[in-house]
């Protein structure tokens, strides 16, 4: 988490910028889940199969990123 005069290492936030990187990087895989998730039947719902594959896949890498997000926190959280 970089700032204009610096670097925010924790002082602020009280949480290590990488650790802090790493829930931002959780919440939002699951977030583009979530998202990507209306996108689905949006375009399901107009027959745009192409379009429906696309953000499938589009999911299914969010929801892994999120699983091994998921993982090493609770790695780290508990070690």
């Amino acid at each position: 988490m970089t700032s204009g005069s610096g670097q925010e290492t924790g002082q602020v936030t009280g949480t290590k910028d990488k650790d802090y990187n790493l829930v931002w990087f959780t919440e939002q895989c699951l977030s583009n889940a979530l998202r990507l998730e209306t996108y689905v039947q949006d375009v399901d719902r107009d027959g745009d199969s192409e379009l429906a594959d696309l953000f499938r896949k589009a999911q299914a890498d969010s929801r892994k990123g999120a699983e091994q997000g998921k993982q090493l926190l609770r790695a780290r959280l508990s070690g």
